[in-house]
């Protein structure tokens, strides 16, 4: 697009969930879409040519989470962080980490390494498996 051309209205919606930074690549864009798992405006799409425009509100799950975005704008290009965060509003509540008293005993953090002869058997205690029954 030309820098003296107007911004268009409407935007394929993989090209502007990879204008807004929302996906690394217009493939993985392309690949939610098909999905079947995003929804514009309560309505379930499938096909990456579908068309956006300012005010529709974007439904889709992106990892743990559920993204709600609206968009504000159509993007012309792929740029910067704060660049890219001015296409959209979140709509999303944040989603509070549980604190690590309200886990379980037998719970472990993500990522914790290996876990410790004790935590092995309270880990066993808390599925209920005894000793003797191994």
């Amino acid at each position: 697009m030309a820098t003296g051309e107007p911004k268009p209205a409407e935007q394929r919606i993989d090209r502007w969930l990879w204008f807004a930074r929302i996906l690394k690549s217009r493939t993985l864009a392309a690949s939610l879409v098909s999905s079947g798992k995003l929804r514009v405006n309560t309505e379930r799409i499938d096909k990456p040519a579908r068309h956006v425009k300012p005010g529709d509100v974007l439904t889709f799950p992106l990892g743990n989470h559920v993204r709600v975005l609206k968009v504000l704008d159509a993007g012309t290009r792929r740029g910067p962080a704060p660049e890219a965060q001015r296409l959209y509003e979140d709509l999303a509540p944040l989603q509070a980490k549980p604190a690590t008293d309200e886990l379980p005993d037998a719970a472990r953090e993500r990522g914790a390494g290996r876990p410790t002869k004790k935590e092995r058997r309270d880990r066993d205690a808390f599925h209920g498996f005894h000793e003797d029954e191994k």
